[in-house]
């Protein structure tokens, strides 16, 4: 399940991504030959970088490819390897639940205005965020419960390493 979700998450960024790159496309066109700005375009730009980010970072998590200094998990044995990987994952798990607390205290008060180009309600807006921070907590929980379970989730992970 989890790597379906990680995967159609992935579908998702990259539309997004493709979105963000024709919006930059197009205000730079109409504000160089129509002398025209389009705030509207901006603040998609914008929505588009913020799912494009979070909506990325679970499968990144999954693959264990979230943080890539791998100085000292190379220069110890499998065991260390394995307690630093399911440190990290604590601690990808405890940054997210802050995350999803802080959306549940902002959102409720926040939520309700509009943003200023599109008039979307910022719920709307951060909805891809939030969502990203809940499939990064139960990217990291399920590497958690598979670490100590003993076996690395790497080989048993949720997503499958080989890009297709």
């Amino acid at each position: 399940m989890i790597a379906r979700l990680t995967t159609f998450c992935l579908g998702l960024a990259t539309a997004l991504l493709a979105l963000m790159a024709g919006l930059i496309a197009l205000q730079v066109g109409a504000r160089n030959l129509l002398d025209v700005g389009l705030p509207w375009a901006d603040e998609l730009a914008r929505f588009s970088s913020i799912g494009l980010v979070f909506l990325a970072v679970p499968l990144l998590a999954a693959r264990g490819q979230l943080v890539a200094v791998s100085i000292l998990p190379d220069a110890c044995g499998p065991a260390m390897r394995r307690w630093l990987s399911l440190l990290s994952d604590v601690a990808i798990l405890t940054f997210s639940g802050f995350l999803i607390m802080g959306f549940a205290s902002f959102l409720p008060r926040a939520g309700k205005f509009l943003t200023p180009a599109m008039r979307v309600p910022n719920w709307a807006y951060y909805t891809p965020a939030l969502i990203g921070c809940m499939i990064l907590a139960l990217v990291a929980l399920s590497r958690i419960v598979t670490t100590l379970r003993g076996r690395d989730p790497l080989q048993a992970g949720p997503v499958e390493l080989e890009d297709k």
